[in-house]
């Protein structure tokens, strides 16, 4: 009898779960990575912009793969996930994306104010017969560079990322665990010389994944292996504000993040990208293939490129916007604190000598020469990534797991020998 009511209440459990998807818009994010109060504002926008309600459902992935794999494999009915770069590349080869139609009716196409630099980072997009701009709209930007504490590293030695191979700094280096930027990046620094010569440029250097190009990133990393104190996702921005490490390999939100807290407890960092070259990347709103709401959808990408919308975001979440235009060049305009700088590249004529964030918004010496990441080469590169970790092994670090290994043998040890005395005291008693 109680399967049997069981089983009736999941059948109606089910068939509420089958709700008018019109009015549910199922939103795939990255963590800590929007204002959450904006979404219920979306709610009430929504509603004046179309007369229709929606209650929006909010989940979040911390990597790319994961979200990747719940659409492709498991046929997620998310509405609008928001993927990086290179895995919208991915997205497209593997026709898992909608084309996003940006005709509003009578409400305004925000999404014009995407800055003309995202615009042609995303034409740059192998899009397999497809134009990117057609099926992405950019959310958040920045480059990978190094994290640093001058006290212990000085800024010219931070213009190089051979800074990472001083033995002075032997288990003060953090690496980002994300082997594609690490790659891209140190590609395109080692082939400078190329560069300058013009007989390589940016643009084919993001999609090489030849042979040689994997074995002489490899060389390079594995020749610092010994300063690497440890390979983070996330804890590096932290353990530098605790001076635990004076170098750290990063991307520029973190860098700014870890920047403001380490001034709040007295320790000073700073944010560089070596002159040699690295990566300028972005992340971007997609309406995956298996969406259920794709007006709502719609209208949520356009809600987040009002310029409003996009300065909160910012305040919030630590990251730069894709929004361009003079609401946000004023609103991050700061004359007192910054020196002027070309940012002409993102806001056009105004941004010329703009007084800005340079973490935030690079010079265009340094955006001249960053490349930016493709889906190329991937499971090559992660034999690599297991090759360059697993290498980096040192003494020290044998050392540590000698001592785990011995602590777990006699924690071991004394566990069963004590369960022997009281075995043995029970059958005393017995």
């Amino acid at each position: 009898m109680k399967k049997i009511v069981y089983f009736i209440l999941a059948c109606l459990f089910l068939l509420s779960c089958s709700t008018d998807r019109s009015s549910i818009l199922k939103v795939y994010n990255w963590a800590d990575y929007i204002d959450e109060e904006l979404l219920e504002e979306f709610e009430q926008w929504y509603f004046e912009q179309t007369g229709e309600k929606v209650e929006i459902i909010y989940q979040t992935f911390d990597i790319n793969e994961t979200m990747l794999s719940k659409i492709e494999l498991g046929h997620e009915d998310y509405d609008v996930v928001c993927p990086s770069d290179y895995i919208i590349e991915r997205m497209l080869m593997k026709d898992l994306l909608l084309p996003i139609d940006r005709d509003f009716g009578e409400t305004p196409d925000y999404t014009q104010y995407i800055s003309p630099f995202i615009t042609e980072k995303i034409n740059q997009i192998e899009g397999f017969g497809k134009n990117a701009n057609d099926y992405s709209v950019g959310y958040m930007w920045g480059t990978v560079g190094l994290i640093y504490n001058p006290k212990y590293v000085s800024s010219d030695e931070v213009d190089s990322w051979e800074v990472l191979r001083n033995p002075a700094y032997k288990g003060k280096v953090l690496m980002k665990d994300a082997f594609r930027d690490v790659y891209t990046a140190l590609l395109i620094a080692l082939n400078k010389d190329a560069i300058d010569a013009g007989e390589k440029d940016l643009r084919s250097l993001s999609f090489d994944a030849s042979e040689e190009s994997i074995k002489l990133v490899e060389e390079y990393l594995i020749s610092f292996r010994e300063s690497i104190g440890g390979w983070e996702a996330d804890f590096g921005k932290e353990q530098m504000t605790k001076e635990l490490a004076w170098l750290n390999m990063s991307w520029s939100g973190d860098a700014q993040w870890a920047i403001d807290e380490a001034a709040e407890v007295g320790v000073e960092l700073e944010y560089a990208v070596p002159s040699s070259g690295s990566v300028a990347w972005f992340d971007g709103w997609v309406i995956p293939k298996y969406a259920k709401n794709i007006k709502a959808a719609r209208y949520f990408i356009n809600f987040l490129c009002k310029p409003e919308n996009a300065i909160r975001n910012m305040d919030y979440i630590g990251y730069v916007s894709v929004i361009g235009g003079d609401e946000v060049l004023e609103s991050m305009s700061d004359a007192e604190s910054y020196d002027p700088i070309d940012v002409s590249y993102f806001f056009g004529e105004n941004g010329k000598e703009a007084h800005i964030n340079p973490i935030m918004y690079p010079d265009s010496s340094i955006i001249d020469r960053c490349g930016m990441m493709h889906d190329v080469g991937t499971e090559e590169l992660l034999k690599m990534w297991s090759r360059v970790k697993g290498a980096n092994a040192s003494a020290f670090t044998y050392v540590i797991i000698g001592l785990v290994l011995g602590g777990l043998i006699l924690a071991v040890i004394l566990k069963y020998s004590r369960k022997r005395r009281v075995t043995h005291k029970y059958k005393r008693r017995k």
